[in-house]
């Protein structure tokens, strides 16, 4: 018969989990309003992409300012609790879904900039507590494991919500764009009332109210953790570099010696990259199973398969043409070969698969046509364990800085802003082809950090690539 604290823990590892769904789900609605505000509004393209860079600034600002109370007054999670954060941060979301309501009546963009912004804003307190909560609730040794799991759930809601969010809440917006902005304001009271309706959920739930008993410091303790340092760095540069592969593809595909294609014929191949994020993300999460070696080495064979088998479906749906992602299945075997070679370590997972994603991206500069698109592609499969990994490794030994080196951590999400314009800039100056040498030197970067940080860590008796690892108290 179970023990409670084993049935505490699971029912605490579901909603987490539960969460990360959410936030895939809800961002993914930026997809239909991008198309949706420029036809609206009439506006640029560059315009239109305001939308996302509304909703990704605010998780910069809200680390930011997060991080500056912490500083100035104290961690203010270690005052109220992870639980009673994850409700906050739902509450304030649903006030940024709320606010869809004037801003559609007004029909003013910059208030319905500033409603993504709030919803963001939630979102990043709710990322801030999540993903430390995640490593707290079980051993820190898995930690990044049980991260994998919910990023994986969080790819399956990045992967359906864009569908269903365009058939449930604003109907088919790419066949009748002369609908007016009245159509989203009961949409988003609706998501504003399952965002109340689920933080009355969590406040009512199991969900254990971790605080630290440690006396709280009014300074700016985690920067003196050389390895949240280097964490934020190759948060920056992974968010920066999973982003970039995939905004550029579409121009990359266009061109003649690649494939040739329009960019309305390469949604497929986008839905692959991020099904590939996917695969890496489930394979990931098995180490959270209390399985014996033996089905867990068979399970890492089964599962990216099933996930494959899952975008290939989801595709088929759609009326994709499957025959072009048949192909790709050699790369999910090399996957697979690197999670039996990375064997649930992090550290030594993170270098092997900074060298693949290396590899894969040098392949596809030297490579042309479809095998150079896959190559690219793969770049998702060795993107998909990076951040469990770079955040389980710099919050290691951080004690009662953890919430603060989380803000930060969080923070440095802005890389995606960053760097696929960087790329782009590069492209008009060599060619899309040669942009993607910028990809590379993220890699290599990646696996830089993964070695410099195994070897920190060391130096502070937390040894996280040993079976038996240690971790000391905060």
């Amino acid at each position: 018969m179970p023990d409670s604290h084993s049935t505490t823990r699971s029912s605490s590892l579901y909603i987490l989990i539960t969460v990360f769904f959410f936030w895939g789900f809800v961002a993914a609605s930026n997809t239909v309003l991008i198309p949706f505000f420029k036809e609206n509004f009439t506006l640029l393209q560059w315009q239109s992409q305001l939308v996302d860079l509304a909703f990704y600034a605010a998780y910069f600002i809200g680390s930011l300012i997060y991080f500056l109370i912490s500083a100035r007054i104290g961690d203010p999670l270690n005052r109220i609790g992870y639980k009673k954060g994850l409700v906050f941060g739902f509450l304030i979301s649903a006030c940024g879904a709320a606010l869809f309501f004037p801003a559609a009546s007004l029909s003013s963009f910059p208030l319905l900039l500033l409603a993504l912004a709030v919803i963001g804003l939630g979102f990043t307190l709710q990322q801030i507590v999540a993903n430390p909560y995640m490593i707290a609730i079980g051993d820190p040794a898995t930690g990044a494991h049980r991260i994998n799991m919910a990023q994986g759930i969080n790819s399956l809601g990045t992967m359906t919500g864009p569908l269903l969010i365009s058939w449930a809440l604003f109907g088919n917006i790419q066949a009748e764009t002369t609908q007016g902005l009245d159509v989203v304001q009961v949409p988003y009271l609706v998501l504003a009332g399952c965002l109340v309706l689920f933080a009355l959920i969590l406040g009512q739930s199991r969900l254990p109210d971790i605080t630290t008993k440690e006396k709280i410091r009014h300074d700016l303790g985690a920067l003196r953790f050389p390895q949240l340092v280097w964490g934020m760095a190759a948060i920056f540069v992974y968010v920066g570099v999973e982003v970039s592969i995939q905004s550029n593809l579409p121009a990359l595909m266009a061109d003649p010696s690649i494939l040739g294609l329009d960019h309305t014929q390469t949604v497929h191949y986008i839905s692959l990259y991020w099904g590939s994020l996917m695969i890496g993300r489930w394979t990931g999460s098995i180490g959270v199973f209390n399985v014996s070696s033996g089905l867990k080495r068979i399970l890492w064979i089964v599962v990216p398969l099933l996930a494959y088998a899952v975008i290939l479906f989801v595709n088929s749906l759609k009326g994709s043409p499957i025959a072009d992602l048949i192909g790709y299945l050699p790369f999910v075997f090399i996957c697979i070969l690197g999670f039996f070679i990375g064997n649930d370590k992090p550290a030594r997972s993170l270098i092997l698969f900074s060298i693949l994603g290396m590899i894969m991206m040098i392949a596809g500069i030297l490579l042309d046509g479809q095998w150079a698109v896959y190559a690219f592609v793969s770049g998702g499969l060795f993107c998909s364990i990076m951040w469990p990994c770079i955040f389980s490794l710099s919050i290691a030994g951080l004690g009662k800085y953890t919430n603060q080196g989380s803000s930060l951590l969080v923070m440095m999400i802005l890389g995606g802003a960053f760097i696929p314009p960087l790329q782009g800039y590069v492209a008009d100056i060599t060619g899309i082809h040669m942009s993607y040498w910028i990809p590379v030197i993220c890699f290599a970067f990646l696996g830089l950090y993964a070695w410099r940080v195994r070897h920190i860590l060391s130096l502070q008796g937390i040894h996280y690539d040993q079976p038996d690892a240690t971790h000391p108290e905060p």
